[in-house]
């Protein structure tokens, strides 16, 4: 007997993968041949929250949009983060071709020039932190961080946000705070604390970030053990922003308590908020600085932390020690990356859709009043939906009846926190294309709300 969707299923990182809402879009909106492809995929991989049953079948990927097998494109408002480039970048997909024929892996003990030449571009654009390590993904690149942390301040304890996310593996399960990762996984790593977010809406400051400093302050002041603050620059799942003065004074703080401060900027970093790093908007550097997703331009899955030299003194510890740590193909995808970024101006091009999508938003709020808060950086957005602007009670079963309608008509994204559309297209996005796009979310409210006022 399959288990029945629970309440709480709705209040997640992502949409709700066994709803009434995905079994008609299975039903209505799939060609039989797909269905059959889905259900094979169904069978041979492992069910899990927030993806299986698939929603479609893809066979290209190009620029912003994703196609599946009968030619329908989507805007792909999601793309896993890893999209700074767009998809199957040219200059990135000839890159790599080139090194398929040289170098394609590293032997441990042994180093490559592409490995170097990424190493040395990466620390030449965070200045204060230039010591690397490179790693196959995002988890993995938090894991090191934490190992790092302990060995440099020789306490054991992390302190993090409730409700944030750092990845999948089990012992970054275990510093997280999204709920949905952590249940059922029985005990976790221990020497976790973990405090409410400094979030503008919702939250239980409700805006007031000088309780939230406080707070952040009481609980180092309490306990001697922290070691390290992990914690997103800037948290991608609900695009939630804090002020340069929260993380001014946070930053004040780890240093008077010898915290490291760790930022995970996996899926915000290279362009993402209009910056090529979210720290930059806020003054700060961190001590460790965790980068992955599109890193690897969306085609290699690469990750790297980023540190201060004068944490270089463990040589006698295995702090990363992956199979493809020096990885060329990785290398050379991180590289021509952060080439690309500065060659085509795409920092630049962020900052002038930033203004688009801020005004199309704007616009759509002025409308339906269901849009209770809009927030959002560069090309990191999220359209908050409440039933009652008062009382701000989700409006999560309209924010999946919107989703499902820009399926419908070529507009992919996430829903966060079962009531956050969450808007994040790729960087090189036209302006043409992003108001097509826009344009179809603004369709999609027109049909699911009407004209009503809620």
């Amino acid at each position: 007997m399959k288990p029945q969707l629970s309440k709480n299923e709705r209040i997640v990182e992502g949409d709700i993968n066994r709803s009434e809402g995905r079994k008609k879009w299975l039903a209505e909106d799939v060609d039989a041949h797909t269905q059959m492809l889905l259900e094979k995929d169904a069978r041979y991989f492992l069910h899990q929250a927030l993806s299986t049953p698939c929603l479609d079948v893809l066979t290209n990927a190009q620029g912003p949009y994703i196609t599946n097998r009968n030619g329908k494109t989507y805007f792909d408002f999601h793309g896993n983060n890893v999209h700074q480039l767009g998809f199957a970048h040219p200059k990135l997909v000839e890159a790599l071709k080139k090194q398929l024929d040289s170098l394609t892996f590293s032997t441990r003990r042994y180093t490559n020039e592409p490995a170097i030449d990424f190493a040395e571009k990466l620390t030449s654009l965070t200045p204060g932190l230039d010591k690397i390590l490179m790693t196959p993904n995002g988890s993995s690149a938090v894991g090191i961080a934490l190992k790092l942390a302990r060995a440099v301040t020789g306490k054991y304890k992390v302190l993090s946000f409730w409700d944030s996310f750092h990845g999948a593996s089990l012992d970054v399960v275990s510093v997280s705070g999204e709920s949905v990762f952590r249940e059922h996984m029985g005990p976790m790593m221990p020497g976790v604390e973990r405090i409410p977010p400094p979030i503008t809406y919702r939250g239980i400051y409700e805006g007031n970030e000088d309780k939230a400093i406080e707070y952040l302050e009481y609980v180092l002041e309490k306990d001697n053990q922290i070691g390290a603050f992990l914690a997103e620059t800037v948290r991608n799942t609900d695009a939630q922003i804090p002020s340069k003065k929260f993380w001014k004074a946070a930053r004040e703080l780890c240093d008077r308590y010898g915290i490291l401060l760790i930022l995970d900027e996996i899926p915000i970093a290279l362009g993402r908020t209009g910056k090529l790093f979210a720290y930059e908007h806020f003054d700060i550097i961190p001590d460790i600085l965790c980068l992955g997703k599109g890193l690897g331009g969306g085609i290699i899955s690469q990750a790297a932390i980023v540190t201060k030299s004068g944490y270089d003194r463990f040589n006698h510890i295995s702090l990363g020690h992956y199979t493809f740590e020096k990885s060329p193909m990785g290398a050379v995808a991180a590289l021509t990356t952060l080439q690309v970024l500065e060659e085509e101006h795409i920092l630049d091009h962020v900052l002038q859709l930033e203004k688009i999508m801020r005004a199309e938003l704007h616009v759509l709020q002025d409308q339906f009043s269901i849009i209770g808060d809009i927030r959002g950086l560069g090309l990191l957005w999220g359209l908050e939906l409440v039933k009652d602007p008062v009382f701000k009670e989700k409006a999560d079963e309209e924010a999946e009846a919107i989703m499902y309608e820009c399926l419908r008509n070529g507009l992919s994204f996430k829903v966060s926190k079962g009531n956050v559309l969450q808007l994040c297209p790729a960087l090189t996005i036209t302006a043409a294309e992003l108001r097509q796009a826009l344009s179809i979310l603004a369709q999609a409210f027109q049909k699911i709300i009407k004209t009503q006022k809620l």
